[in-house]
Order: C-alpha cells, then structure tokens, then sequence
C-alpha cells in the first residue's frame, strides 16, 4: 500500500508539474500575444480623432518606433500602400543628400559664341543650364554682374539657352489639376530661373476706380491687361475677387474682377511665361538695370559639340546640404523634381529623365536592403494621385537617415514644430515646440506627417501617420498626425 501511495503521489506531482508548466507557457503565449497586439493598440488621443471623424481602418497608417529598437512600438496598416503626398520628398532628398553628398552643386555657365572687344561681345552669348532648383533672382543678377566683370558691356548677338541636360519630356509631364499657373505645378526645365513665377501686387487707386497692378520682377517681354476695378468692401473673399488668364501666346496677362478698397496691398504668385522666355525676359531686365546693352532674340539650342572653349563665366548653386532644407521644410515640388533628375543623371546620364531618377532612388533603396516593392514613384514630390508607399517602407527609410554621417543635414532640413515651415503654427506649446522635425503632406484628400519626435523621456523616435479619406487635407489629416505626434512626444 505503501509503494502504490508512493506511485499515486509522485504521480500527482507530476500532473501537477505538467499543469503548472502548461500554465506557464500559456501565460507566456498570452503575453506574447498581448506584445503583438500592443503594437496595433492605438493610443486613446489619436483613437478619438478616427472616431470623431468615422474614418475607416483601411483609410489610415500609423507607425512609430524608436530608432534602434527591434520592433515598431505601434504599427498599424504598415504594409498599406497609400498615397503619401508631400512626405514622399524625405526619401528623395535622403537619397539625393547620401548619392550625391551634402557639398553638391549644380552649374550654370555662359559661354561667349565670339570675340570680345573693348567691352563689345561680337556674336551670341549662351546660357547652359546645368538644372540647379535654386537659381532665383539674386543669384542670377550675381552671374550677370560676374560677366559685366568679365569685360562684357555689349552683347551684338542673340541670347541663345542650352536646356539640354534635361530631356524634353520632363516639362510636358501631366498636372495634378488645370491650373498650370499655380507655383507649385511649375514643371522641371534644366535653366529654370526664380521659380518661373512673378508676384504681382494689387493696390487701389485713389481716385476710387482702378486698381494699381506692379509685378516683381516686372519682365520687359510680359504684358499685362488691366480690367480691374474696386468695390467698397471689406479686403476678404478669394482671391480678393481677381480672376487671372494667360492669352494663348502666353506672354499676355489679363486681370479681371473687383478689389475690395479696403485692401492695402494683396499679391498673387502665378506662373509665368514658358522657362526660356522667362530667363530671357529676367536677363533683359537685370542687364540694363546693371548698364548692359542687349537688343537680341531668344534662341534655343546646344552648344556646338564642337566646341572647346572653357565658359565664360559659371556659378555655383548653393550645396545640397542647404537646398534640402528650402525643399522640406516649405514643400517645394520643383526643387524636388529637379534633384530626382539630377539622381536620375548620376545614374544614367544625360539628358536626364524621370524614369532614370526612379531607378536611381530604387537602387538607393536596394543598396540598404529596403523593401520597396509596394512604392509607386512619379516625380519624387509627391505631386501626384497614383503615388504609393507603405509606412513600413519610409519608417525603414527614416530610420537608416539618423543612424548616418550626414544625419544632421538631413534632420535639420525638416520642418521643426512650432517654429518652422509647414510646422510652424503646429504643437507650439511649451515642451513639445522644437522637439520634433516633421515633413508635412497634402493633396486633395491626403493628409500625411512623417520624421523624428524627440520624447521627454529623452528617447527619438521615427513617426509617420497617413490618411487617405475624403476632406484629409481640410483637418482630419491634420488632427491624426498631430495627436499621433503628441502620444509620442509622452513616451
């Protein structure tokens, strides 16, 4: 009896030892579980917004981890491919700033096409484009002052622009919408001078009727036909009820409607003119304001192949370390093209096209062992419908740009909240101003916000919430990403 009450105990004991460790293990599986499932809880702030606004689960992804760690600290749809508008132009501009260095620049040169004779330039002068996204006003006045020092005075020929570099399709590329005017659809062309863009100012006239129209830079070969008038009325409603047309020749503006009286000054910013007759009316202008003589033509046309003669004059672009920061953190679409077609001659070579730069960015992307399989590019801004990306993709992108050399070039070039660019008016409160350098985004319908937060607790963490739902950009977008970014700046 003994030995059977022995045999009975030892094996209740072990029943009991395999419960116990069956206990443990499922308790182990349940924790496990309760990991995985952590990682798609979403945090109580940013859930009240997705449901205040209805937004369905597939519309939206959310994605935070902490630089270095294992695994995301919330991930949500990260394998969701959506259209992430502006955000998109931290992967070109990483790219662009590890490819090509932070000290790249791009080259304008001026070639003399003859003799020069006290002070006399007997033939064409040339401008080659060298596709530099930055080339505005100030610092094509400086080239033309360089020339006047060069000895050149007078110009007896033509003003003849190379835009070769760049290959003919990338400024006939399709709109975002009709409005071929507006800054940001300004398409890619290898000499593009000041954004191809005039400020006109509105004023009212004293005399209580007609409207005062000044542009800046007021260029000798752009026409403007005045129909405005004033209205006894507050200076609000869009666009102060002036409507802008560009006849089909393209160097006639006409504007119509009534100003508001009470507006002291209002400006518009449109597009203007095609490129070469934008920089040819800029250099007319600049050259007899600096005592130049010129009463040439526009020509377009390579510089003889032939040709072996070093330029006259060449200037430099700002480096690429600087560029970047005008792309991010005010969401230049132009700047951004250009840098993906400068990605793209890297590559492939001249003349530079759109699709060689996608294949640049891809390479890029394979060279650190990024999965980009779902990534749909069109021209590395962002401005498109049928781009595509997963925030896995630039969580992985995000990540590798602040654990390299030029990672201070790369984080400084991002909107800083509270104080700068598209983040300036947002998380401007004690303690969260200044701790995150966010890239914004925004199209019709898409909303996005994608960086680094630097938590109180002193951790950095890569972020990035997209939402792609009707009325995104008109708040929504914008209240997700905002409560996304603050959870974060807790942590």
């Amino acid at each position: 009896m003994a030995s059977l009450s022995s045999s009975i105990t030892r094996l209740a004991s072990t029943i009991c030892r395999v419960v116990l460790l069956a206990g443990i293990a499922v308790a182990v599986d349940t924790m496990a579980s309760r990991t995985v499932y952590a990682q798609n809880t979403i945090p109580r702030g940013v859930q009240v917004v997705i449901n205040g606004h209805r937004l369905p689960e597939s519309a939206y992804t959310l994605y935070v981890k902490e630089v270095g760690a294992l695994e995301p600290l919330l991930a949500v749809n990260e394998a969701l491919p959506l259209n992430p508008a502006s955000t998109i132009k931290t992967l070109t501009t990483l790219a662009g700033l590890e490819v090509l260095g932070p000290g790249y620049t791009w080259k304008t040169e001026l070639y003399a096409l003859g003799d020069i004779s006290n002070g006399t330039l007997q033939g064409d002068l040339l401008i080659r484009g060298g596709g530099d996204p930055f080339l505005v006003e100030e610092h094509f006045r400086t080239l033309l002052k360089t020339l006047r020092r060069r000895g050149v005075e007078r110009i007896t020929g033509d003003l003849i622009i190379d835009h070769s570099l760049f290959h003919s399709s990338v400024n006939q590329e399709p709109l975002i919408d009709n409005d071929s005017r507006r800054a940001y659809n300004v398409l890619p062309h290898a000499l593009m001078v000041n954004f191809q863009t005039v400020n006109f100012y509105f004023y009212p006239h004293s005399n209580g009727r007609d409207v005062i129209i000044k542009p800046e830079p007021a260029l000798p070969n752009l026409a403007i036909n005045n129909q405005l008038s004033q209205r006894d009325a507050a200076c609000s409603g869009f666009q102060r009820g002036i409507s802008f047309d560009v006849d089909e020749a393209g160097n006639t503006v006409t504007f119509s409607g009534r100003l508001p009286s009470q507006c002291d000054e209002y400006m518009l910013t449109r597009s203007v003119l095609d490129a070469p007759a934008y920089a040819y009316g800029l250099f007319m202008l600049l050259w007899q304001e600096l005592g130049g003589e010129f009463n040439g033509s526009l020509r377009e046309r390579s510089l003889p192949e032939h040709w072996s003669q070093p330029p006259l004059v060449s200037w430099s672009s700002p480096p690429l370390a600087d560029i970047i920061k005008s792309i991010n953190k005010y969401s230049n679409n132009m700047m951004t093209r250009h840098l993906l077609l400068t990605l793209g001659l890297e590559h492939s070579g001249a003349p530079a096209t759109v699709e060689n730069g996608i294949a640049a960015v891809r390479n890029y992307l394979d060279q650190h062992n990024i999965d980009h399989s779902q990534l749909v590019m069109v021209n590395g801004s962002g401005l498109s419908r049928e781009v595509r990306l997963t925030s896995a993709m630039l969580g992985a992108v995000l990540e590798h740009g602040y654990q390299i050399p030029v990672m201070a070039e790369f984080v400084a070039s991002l909107p800083l909240s509270g104080i700068d660019g598209t983040m300036r008016t947002r998380l401007n409160r004690e303690g969260l101003a200044g701790s995150m350098h966010v890239k914004t985004g925004s199209l019709d319908n898409v909303a996005g916000v994608a960086g680094y937060v630097h938590a109180r607790s002193g951790k950095h963490y890569v972020v990035i919430a997209i939402l792609n739902h009707t009325s995104a950009d008109a708040g929504p977008g914008q209240e997700l990403g905002d409560a996304l970014l603050n959870w974060v700046w807790t942590q």
